[in-house]
Formats: structure tokens, sequence, C-alpha cells
């Protein structure tokens, strides 16, 4: 009953930008923590950035200074900003949420993930 959407992935040539949304929809009661995560193949999934419900925010070093990660909480939305962007950062990014459907229960949900690509 709770969904998450990204968007917003597509091909960037290096030091170029995007931004990605996920759209949290459904039976919600609150959204707490969201995450980025990021995969590509043969390598384990990797925490690129969180945000709290009271929007404190944390990084993997690897994209601090470059990605500022927020959210719209009137409109149960994050987004990653990605600014510089490296061949590296090419991978699958994966939206994680911990959304509370009722006062008291809470679980965790993903979403499908969409593609980066950055390629000369």
């Amino acid at each position: 009953q709770v969904q998450l959407v990204e968007s917003g992935g597509g091909l960037v040539q290096p030091g170029g930008s995007l931004r990605l949304s996920c759209a949290a929809s459904g039976r919600i009661f609150s959204v707490n923590a969201m995450r980025w995560y990021r995969q590509t193949p043969g390598r384990a999934r990797e925490l690129v950035a969180t945000i709290t419900s009271r929007a404190i925010t944390d990084y993997a070093d690897s994209v601090k200074g470059r990605f500022t990660i927020s959210r719209d909480n009137a409109k149960n939305t994050m987004y990653l900003q990605m600014n510089n962007l490296k061949l590296e950062d090419s991978a699958v990014y994966l939206c994680f949420a911990n959304i509370a459907t009722t006062r008291y229960r809470a679980d965790n949900y993903w979403g499908q993930g969409t593609q980066v690509t950055v390629s000369s």
C-alpha cells in the first residue's frame, strides 16, 4: 500500500549534474528517515546519503561536497542533487524510507531504482 517511485536518472557527461527524486505514496502516517543507496553489478549496495525527519543529513565520503540530499515533507518526497558527477558515480540509485502507516507501525520500503550513467 506504500510505494516509493524514483525519477530523474539518465546519461550525463563527467562534471555534469542530475537531480533525483523519490516520491512516497499510499497509506502514510509519517515518513521517518530516508536514504539514497546505489548499486553496481558485482559490488555491495552502498549508502550514499541519509536525511532524517528533522532534516539532519549524512553523506558517504565519496560524495561529500558534490551531492546534496533534501526532502519536502509536505510532498513526502526526497531529492538528491548530484553535481560534478564522476565516472564512478554510475550506478542504479535506490530510494529507501522508513514509513509509519499507523501511529504504532513503521516498516522499511524500497523504490525500484533509477539508472545514472556518467560517460563521455
